[in-house]
């Protein structure tokens, strides 16, 4: 009796149910959706796992994204809060192109990447070298009248720098920052810091000290 009856039930009006069945479905899918809006954010590439040996000297500093999600969720993302994550392991001298893919980007929770541009980056990788360089102290002014400079010393005399080779092999000396000695009547003695102001470069240390001896007699 009871299988005559739910046979009824199912061949009874079919095409009313199936209608009904889309429209519920249809209902579901709005009331999900509802509040999900997507946006467009450019985000950070941070680069990982560069081989010690090399240093990029190209890359872009932001990719597009196309991120979807709550409405109350995307008004309290930042930019920080999502980052291209891009894996160098594998990077050789010269130019790279690395393809990104949806497993490169990390996203909070709740929350999907819909669309990546461009899907992949360009980058320029050289030889990582280090070598010595000369220090410049820079002096400017002059000392007291009826006195004159005697000699001018810095500590450390040279020191090491870092960085792409075809960067680094065109330095050769480094600059201090200008020491005024205008009115001095007496040996100084200064702590002056290193000018190298070139991208990718790195020193060793980053100030050096610098002797000015004068000669004279006040007049």
């Amino acid at each position: 009796m009871k299988e005559n009856r739910f046979k009824t039930f199912i061949t009874t009006n079919t095409w009313l149910k199936i209608i009904s069945l889309v429209l519920a479905t249809v209902l579901w899918l709005f009331v999900i959706s509802k509040g999900r809006l997507v946006i467009v954010m450019d985000i950070p590439v941070v680069l990982m796992n560069l081989p010690s040996n090399l240093e990029v000297i190209e890359k872009p500093k932001t990719i597009s994204v196309s991120i979807e999600g709550r409405e109350r969720l995307l008004k309290k993302l930042r930019k920080e809060d999502i980052t291209a994550l891009i894996n160098l392991s594998q990077v050789k001298e010269g130019e790279n192109f690395l393809s990104i893919s949806m497993d490169n980007i990390e996203v909070p929770k709740l929350l999907t990447v819909k669309k990546i541009s461009p899907q992949a980056i360009k980058l320029q990788v050289d030889e990582r070298i280090e070598k010595s360089i000369h220090v410049r102290p820079i002096v400017v002014g002059s000392p007291a009248s009826g006195f004159s400079i005697r000699e001018v010393k810095v500590e450390p005399q040279t020191i090491r720098i870092s960085g792409p080779k075809s960067v680094v092999s065109r330095i050769y000396t480094v600059k201090t920052e200008p020491i005024d000695i205008s009115g001095i009547s007496n040996n100084l003695y200064y702590g002056a810091m290193l000018n190298m102001s070139v991208e990718n470069v790195t020193m060793n240390i980053s100030e050096v000290e610098v002797n000015v001896s004068v000669t004279g007699t006040a007049k």
